[in-house]
């Protein structure tokens, strides 16, 4: 079902255009909306996960026949049993679930020119230029010196103040307006507008003079708020991300807008398909990873070895002489994650031919990497096969695609990770328009299409 290089073959929508499947694409539409608008950080995501998968039946640790793993609040491990040992492998999908934001420093606050303002880092590949005069909210954990957890979010309730980053007016910005986009907007200068009120105090060294802080009236509103002090901060995940809920978007709702698409719509799609599977020949593990937009990293990233010591437990539940050297290399995974769509308006960057298409349904990438793949997993052409094989018995639609013209960068996924078990693996997921900007923008029909063949892989 893959389009010919002349594009001649039908769109999702040519081929979906049954009322059940309409009816099955908007409701999944609707139920992925409301995700992205309540999962803004990777603890969100996964609590929304954990919450799904107990509704579900899940037992919360590895052992049952359908069991969950999760790990400081930021990765998890799922996994069903299948009619076949687990020696004679397993389907798994994989996804990250954090996305590009800016993170407050743990010296945040501080008052200027009476304001209160708030010091960020960038997290992740950002255009900085977007996050600029527009309506943002703040979402983190605070953890009390007592061991006590703070959830924090501010800016989502249509009764709730929003922040923002402040831009330079037009009539000033001649010399900036010369400068490289790279130059022109400085990290240092992504502070946050906190406040402008005044918290009025006694000075006690001057008796009976009154001292006045911006800083300390955004202070006193955290603390009766949420019960926190400035030095909370220092033992606390605070993210800047952007306010409001995904929308659609066209006058025909046909495109769902959203902030964090990259990678949250793969990890809402794999839960969805893997929710909604029958009880498989093989085993299915279902995998959600955090750090991905920074080099896959840390204890929660895909270069930990929290995947393994999970396994390591299922066989010992499961199949207790099987060899987790044997399992893992008669496993077959998906590594999911979005790809770049064409953008009308910046076809140069493409090559038609090698690019995906809106609309056209979810993409393979047999590999990522840049300039001459490098840090590319290159997935193998036999397995390449296998899967457009049951994805075409399935009807499935699905397009193959590369990240831009070759000199132009490229990118990298969790699949190279993967592939050091020696499993089968390659890169799969719907197309995006607008990837890593605070808003970005995903076709009704690509999710569909793409929840289906995350089902199809399963089942397989």
């Amino acid at each position: 079902m893959n389009k010919s290089l002349e594009h001649e073959t039908k769109s999702c929508w040519e081929l979906y255009q049954a009322d059940e499947h309409q009816q099955a694409m908007d409701d999944l539409a609707a139920r992925y909306i409301d995700f992205l608008t309540r999962c803004k950080t990777e603890r969100e995501t996964i609590k929304y996960v954990e919450e799904k998968l107990e509704e579900a039946g899940f037992d919360d640790f590895i052992g049952s026949d359908k069991c969950f793993r999760s790990f400081r609040d930021k990765t998890i491990f799922i996994a069903r049993k299948g009619k076949n040992p687990l020696s004679q492998g397993f389907r798994l999908i994989g996804a990250h679930a954090d996305t590009p934001r800016l993170d407050l420093k743990q010296h945040p606050l501080y008052e200027d020119l009476g304001m209160s303002m708030a010091k960020t880092h960038y997290y992740g590949g950002i255009r900085k230029y977007q996050w600029l005069a527009r309506p943002l909210s703040l979402h983190g954990v605070v953890i009390k010196e007592s061991g006590e957890k703070v959830d924090v979010v501010i800016g989502e309730d249509l009764n709730d103040p929003v922040l923002t980053i402040l831009d330079l007016l037009p009539h000033l910005a001649y010399k900036q307006v010369e400068k490289k986009v790279s130059d022109a907007f400085e990290a240092e200068k992504l502070n946050i507008l906190m406040g402008h009120s005044i918290s009025f105090s006694k000075d006690e060294e001057k008796e009976g003079e009154t001292k006045t802080s911006v800083k300390r009236k955004v202070l006193e509103i955290l603390n009766e708020k949420y019960g926190i002090i400035e030095e909370d901060l220092f033992s606390a995940e605070m993210h800047i991300v952007p306010a409001g809920p995904a929308r659609y978007v066209g006058l025909d709702k046909s495109v769902v807008g959203g902030y964090g698409q990259d990678d949250r719509s793969c990890v809402f799609l794999a839960l969805e398909a893997f929710l909604n599977a029958p009880q498989p020949e093989h085993a299915q593990v279902v995998l959600f990873y955090d750090k991905e937009e920074i080099g896959s990293e840390g204890s929660t990233g895909a270069k930990s070895l929290f995947f393994e010591y999970c396994l390591e437990d299922l066989i010992e539940a499961w199949e207790p002489n099987a060899k987790l050297s044997r399992v893992m290399m008669a496993g077959k995974a998906l590594s999911t994650d979005v790809h770049a769509a064409i953008d009308p308006d910046y076809q140069d960057v493409h090559e038609k031919f090698n690019s995906a298409y809106l609309g056209y349904g979810p993409c393979f990438c047999k590999f990522t990497g840049h300039r001459g793949k490098v840090g590319a997993n290159d997935a193998h052409p036999e397995f390449v096969a296998w899967l457009r094989k049951i994805l075409s018995e399935a009807q499935v639609p699905w397009q193959m695609a590369e990240l831009g013209k070759v000199d132009l960068g490229g990118g990298g996924t969790v699949a190279k990770f993967l592939a050091l078990y020696g499993m089968d693996v390659i890169d799969f997921g719907p197309p995006v328009l607008s990837m890593h900007s605070p808003f970005e923008l995903t076709s009704k029909a690509d999710l569909y299409a793409t929840e289906l063949a995350f089902r199809t892989f399963l089942k397989n």
